[in-house]
């Protein structure tokens, strides 16, 4: 390898939204800390990525093991076996990026050249535009692409045109987009952006489980004005009472899905159990985390998606406040569920949950 690179120790590296960083570094090293990895995590304000250093780096940290993505509610993606690279040459990137590359594995099923989700790394993206063929030619010419689900994908992630760290991540444990971002087209005739976010919601908690949402079934809209994440339910064909007391989209209400009610959020109760209940209201986090675990604990719903708005500080340990209420309240209530929660990339200052009752009697619950 050129010897002008100074590559660091293996780490961890994540991507967040800019502003999060705080709660992403405290996050990774909680859990990193409970799975036995000791380390210390390194980030900047606005910088829209964390990396986690372990002391000692191990067979968890460099593989396909180790921390779970899907119980990281602050990163949109985790890179392992991350290595700070350069200063890379000018006249010549490609050959040091794909020999550091293959410090870490011997394939990849795919490379992605990406960087902070940030308006100063973004104008690196005529850069990695046009690093992009050439490498992928070299690499195909070294025969280092290669087709599997257990083949890692190679992550390229440039904090300048000449530093970038270099890693993989894992079809099972890590986001399938490149920088961890659906890229959602607003639709046309859609009434919000909002309903960009239960759109991401469906793609990345249901991806394993599509049978959970399809056409027929029922739904329940709380705080559902001007209707974006009814309209969602209701291009999948899903009938939806929208309960709101403002004005939902004509269009909407000419669908023959959509029955309005026009009442509070935290009031109404469904005449029968629905598949669904979503819940967008704008409100004190704890009391929606309140008002979702009720609804499965009575058997209201079987599935929920609900946003949480967070407060400006203490962020993290407001989602945590919610989450052990809802594990408390659906476990006093004998109610098996699975719960994630992540921040979505079009979240702002805010997550979303996933709620799901589980109907065999006698599973244990699953939390993230």
């Amino acid at each position: 390898m050129n010897s002008s690179l100074t590559p660091t120790t293996h780490a961890l590296l994540l991507y967040c939204r800019a502003g999060f960083e705080k709660e992403c570094a405290a996050e990774i090293s909680a859990f990193a800390h409970r799975d036995g990895q000791a380390g210390y995590a390194k980030t900047s304000d606005g910088s829209g990525f964390v990396v986690f250093h372990p002391h000692e780096t191990s067979a968890r940290v460099s593989g396909a093991g180790g921390i779970a993505f899907d119980r990281l509610i602050f990163a949109r993606q985790l890179v392992q076996s991350a290595v700070l690279t350069g200063p890379l040459p000018p006249d010549d990137r490609i050959t040091p990026l794909l020999e550091q590359a293959l410090s870490v594995a011997h394939r990849f099923s795919d490379i992605r050249l990406e960087t902070a989700d940030t308006n100063e790394a973004k104008a690196l993206s005529t850069f990695t535009r046009k690093l992009a063929v050439p490498l992928r030619r070299a690499a195909e010419g070294r025969n280092l692409i290669a087709e599997g689900r257990l083949v890692p994908r190679l992550h390229l992630f440039f904090l300048s045109a000449t530093d970038a760290y270099v890693g993989v991540s894992f079809e099972d444990n890590g986001s399938p987009w490149p920088m961890g971002i659906p890229r959602l087209r607003f639709p046309r005739g859609a009434p919000s952006r909002s309903t960009l976010k239960l759109e991401e919601a469906f793609l990345t908690f249901l991806e394993r489980e599509p049978a959970s949402l399809q056409p027929g079934m029922t739904a329940v809209d709380l705080g559902a004005a001007p209707g974006g994440w009814t309209w969602q339910l209701v291009r999948r064909h899903v009938r939806v009472t929208a309960v709101d007391n403002g004005s939902l989209q004509t269009e909407l209400l000419d669908s023959g899905l959509v029955e309005h009610r026009r009442t509070d959020a935290f009031r109404f109760r469904p005449a029968r159990p629905v598949d669904w209940m979503v819940c967008d209201v704008v409100e004190q986090p704890f009391r929606i985390a309140q008002l979702v675990a009720r609804w499965l604990a009575e058997g209201w719903c079987r599935h929920c998606i609900f946003n949480l708005k967070l407060p400006m500080k203490k962020r993290r340990d407001e989602v945590i406040r919610c989450e052990e209420f809802i594990a408390v309240t659906l476990e006093d209530a004998g109610c098996p569920y699975r719960l994630r929660i992540k921040q979505l990339y079009h979240d702002r200052e805010e997550v979303t949950g996933y709620l799901q009752r589980l109907p065999e009697p006698g599973t244990r619950s699953t939390r993230r």
